[in-house]
């Protein structure tokens, strides 16, 4: 099984590749967390895999969703209607550890999965989940090549792949069209963006595009890549170019160092960024009151008043000791979504793969889910959600909603 695992790998880092096989159809059948976990079965459990980093920089979005399908996991157990039995993996957020872990969930009899919690991972594994006919519906992986081969194009929809997350391209949108509609927030626009990763590139594209159409004035773009932690240069050249806006589609380590060193030089821009920065508030050593005034576009707001959203985030807090990010709720509602979807369809755990593949897509495909990051969602046939993303302001240290 290793040796076939290896070859796998080799087949996954080569491709992020155009997938061969009809999906469900043919082909063959900062943290100190652990590396793994795994639930205890109860009896005529169907297995849910999936990975997302524990540890290293993005630690904070994996142990998220970890906690918080856990928590489902034992909530829809205690139903007594349809079992699960949760395997989740440590993929540190890397592409070759990502396809690692999914041959260990494989090992661990995998039949549907919560795919993985970032980007570049995804899209790396992907094409396993289609070739192995393992339904997959990712909290947060949010570009479009974790659901399409060509995820620049976007085509060649896996078609097993699913996203609970909105996509990267209408964050992007999104983001500018908010932006444009809030002139106060800014009106030139600096960017600062990640070139070697998709989430970033890929939001930042269509930032663009729809900047342009809004009549939204970007003065500056600026990049980086790899594990470069020095933005005085990009920050110097946003500050010349006069933005008095800076739109950050990146993760949360890169966005606090940002912060930091754009306060230590004396520039206050705006700060507007997105899902990737939600999580900012944890950073290790980074002084948060830096953040006050800090705008994300997000699909969950801790501090909503509906019973679903206190539920929540009292039950987390009780089982984590912090307030649940939107990777957390993403990951809940994953795992309601594939409850829902398996009590309608009668799925059990003696299923193929195959089969269970099937009615997943199916019932995802005409269902409508309600959850805590949106009502009345629905998926197309390629996997992308349809709901709408909401804004939030840091203000005394905790998110909340924003002006509409």
């Amino acid at each position: 099984m290793k040796k076939f695992w290896k070859t796998t790998l080799a087949v996954a880092m080569s491709a992020f590749m155009a997938a061969s096989l009809a999906a469900c159809g043919g082909g063959s059948s900062s943290s100190s967390a652990p590396a793994n976990t795994e639930s205890e079965a109860p009896s005529g459990a169907i297995k849910i895999g999936g990975s997302g980093p524990l540890t290293g920089p993005a630690a904070v979005y994996g142990n998220a969703v970890k906690t918080a399908a856990e928590m489902a996991v034992e909530e829809v157990n205690a139903k007594g209607g349809v079992q699960f039995e949760l395997q989740f993996e440590d993929d540190k957020h890397d592409a070759e550890e990502a396809a690692t872990a999914f041959g260990t969930l494989m090992d661990g009899k995998m039949q549907i999965s919560l795919a993985t919690v970032t980007s570049a991972p995804g899209a790396a594994v992907a094409p396993l989940y289609q070739e192995n006919q393992i339904f997959a519906i990712t909290p947060s992986g949010s570009s479009p090549s974790v659901i399409y081969a060509d995820g620049e194009g976007q085509t060649g929809a896996y078609g097993n792949v699913f996203q609970m997350c909105f996509s990267d391209p209408n964050q992007g949108s999104g983001s500018a069209t908010y932006i444009a509609a809030h002139p106060d927030l800014g009106t030139k626009v600096a960017v600062i963006y990640k070139n070697d990763d998709p989430y970033s590139k890929g939001i930042f594209d269509t930032f663009k595009a729809q900047s342009a159409t809004e009549g939204l004035e970007i003065v500056y773009e600026g990049t980086f890549k790899g594990e470069e932690s020095d933005f005085n240069v990009q920050l110097k050249d946003a500050q010349s170019a006069g933005a008095d806006l800076l739109f950050l589609p990146i993760y949360y380590t890169p966005a606090s160092q940002i912060l930091t060193q754009a306060n230590t030089m004396g520039y206050k821009p705006t700060i507007f960024g997105v899902d990737g920065m939600d999580g900012i508030l944890g950073v290790e050593g980074f002084d948060t009151s830096l953040a006050e005034g800090v705008y994300l576009l997000t699909p969950f707001v801790a501090n909503a008043e509906d019973e679903l959203t206190k539920t929540f985030v009292e039950n987390y807090k009780a089982k984590a000791g912090e307030v649940p990010n939107q990777f957390a709720a993403d990951a809940y509602d994953c795992i309601y979504a594939m409850a829902q979807a398996c009590e309608a369809a009668g799925i059990t755990a003696d299923m193929s793969n195959d089969e269970i593949c099937t009615k997943m897509v199916e019932q995802f495909t005409s269902m409508t889910f309600n959850g805590l990051t949106g009502s009345d969602m629905t998926w197309n046939e390629n996997g992308e959600v349809t709901k709408a993303p909401k804004a939030m302001i840091i203000e005394n240290g905790e998110y909340v909603p924003a002006a509409e």
